[in-house]
């Protein structure tokens, strides 16, 4: 067979592009305070903010759509999905929800209680927001190799189990749970190796404790599995993601990534000691239990989405595509995340610009600089997200400062991913002109959405 790996699918329905000029780009980004966030999509020519939502459904998806049951309680299609989801999880216990970070805060709400602390390999935006919006410590144990953004490491996602087993002695009584997100969205998209999951559940076990996984990318770490850890190589994908679950008691996802709907997500637990009041918060603000702020349709589409997301030629060409622009990079000299992970590249924003000061916000000025270059609308995973001001005026500082690049599922092609290596080169050419900013408006909690800022 030829090496060249094609997109498993063939395009059916085409949505146009406006193409913009510079002029219109700086025109665009003033209005939206340099916070590309507050950019309008039409004005946006590559848009690679999110995977969550973003990508193409099926043409299965579509007419499974037509079936959904929308009855308020009860539906056909819940039972459908929750079929699906069982076979996969393994678990009893399955409510939807209309997205993740729903879902995290109804779990959340159930389980915690404010000066708790809570472990993971890293919490992702929303789920650190959650935890602190309810007085819990989001504490981050990702491995010393998930820290070095050009170490090549096949499971650069590991939870530290070192540090995880000196917290559990330290701070035992305050962990009502561990976390453990897969794969990890905020260090690169890296995976967690299936020997990792294992010991880490055993250690949380030891001491009483039940391990909560983040799945939104669990067929992505499945396939990385497969490919990179010994005694894998020849395991389905389904089974290796059966496998994972199966050292968890509980899990929230995010459909709208590895699901592959635009809407949707869920909470599975092995045990019945949180679903009273998971029941009773999802019934306050998301729905009755069989529909979890989803359409019966919406059921309908995730149920067949969960099973396209394990095809692993998809998975295949997914983690080949995020490979490819990384090698274009490599080839132009910018730093990334290495290796690649499954749904985004990380652009080391030190590399293309390694004299502008940390307080100057260098990966939010790549992100302006890109879309100001070629209209392409990445993300900041650095000091503004993950950052804070304090009372006293002074900021806290990220570890690294990344600019995401994640990519919609089944929604772009190679000339796409061509176009966008051009506009990174020839942005990296001119870094001497790309300027730094300052906020000038910021709410409390998860200041990047919507922070309004100024060129320094």
């Amino acid at each position: 067979m030829p090496r060249t790996l094609i997109e498993p699918f063939r395009i059916k329905s085409v949505e146009p592009i406006r193409l913009t000029t510079r002029a219109e780009r700086e025109e665009a980004l003033a209005a939206a305070r340099l916070n590309v966030f507050r950019l309008r999509a039409e004005d946006v020519l590559i848009d690679w903010l999110t995977d969550s939502g973003t990508g193409a459904m099926s043409a299965r998806q579509w007419g499974a759509m037509m079936e959904g049951d929308e009855s308020y309680a009860g539906a056909r299609s819940f039972y459908r999905l929750q079929s699906v989801i069982q076979d996969i999880t393994g678990m009893q216990h399955f409510v939807p929800t209309h997205q993740g970070r729903a879902a995290e805060k109804i779990l959340f709400t159930a389980a915690c209680k404010a000066g708790e602390l809570v472990p993971n390999n890293n919490h992702f935006d929303t789920t650190r927001a959650n935890l602190e919006y309810l007085g819990v410590e989001a504490v981050d144990l990702v491995a010393a190799e998930g820290l070095q953004p050009a170490l090549i490491h096949p499971f650069k996602g590991n939870i530290d189990l070192d540090r995880v087993q000196a917290l559990l002695e330290s701070d035992g009584e305050r962990i009502p749970f561990g976390m453990i997100t897969v794969t990890d969205n905020s260090n690169g998209g890296q995976p967690v190796s299936m020997a990792n999951i294992r010991a880490y559940a055993a250690l949380l076990k030891k001491h009483g404790k039940p391990l909560i996984m983040d799945v939104c990318r669990f067929c992505e770490n499945a396939m990385f599995i497969k490919m990179r850890e010994p005694g894998y190589e020849n395991k389905p994908v389904k089974a290796i993601a059966q496998e994972m679950f199966s050292y968890a008691d509980g899990a929230t996802m995010s459909a709208k990534k590895d699901g592959m709907v635009n809407i949707g997500g869920f909470i599975v637990l092995r045990s019945d000691e949180w679903m009273d009041a998971v029941r009773n918060l999802e019934i306050l603000g998301e729905g009755f239990p069989t529909y979890g702020g989803l359409a019966g349709r919406d059921l309908e589409a995730l149920a067949v989405g969960l099973e396209e997301g394990l095809d692993e030629h998809y998975l295949r060409y997914r983690l080949r595509t995020a490979e490819y622009l990384g090698e274009r990079l490599e080839a132009a000299g910018i730093g990334f995340v290495r290796p690649t992970g499954g749904h985004a590249v990380y652009i080391d924003a030190r590399t293309v610009l390694p004299d502008m000061p940390v307080a100057h916000y260098p990966a939010w000025a790549l992100c302006n600089a890109l879309y100001l270059e070629g209209g392409i609308r990445g993300v900041e995973v650095g000091s503004v997200m993950f950052g804070k001001r304090l009372p006293d005026g002074t900021e806290t500082f990220h570890p690294m400062e990344l600019v995401r690049l994640a990519f919609p599922r089944r929604m772009y092609t190679q000339s796409h991913f061509d176009y966008a290596a051009e506009v990174i080169a020839e942005t990296k050419a001119h870094a001497s002109t790309i300027r730094g900013v300052r906020i000038v408006r910021q709410p409390k909690l998860l200041r990047h959405f919507t922070c309004e800022c100024e060129w320094v």
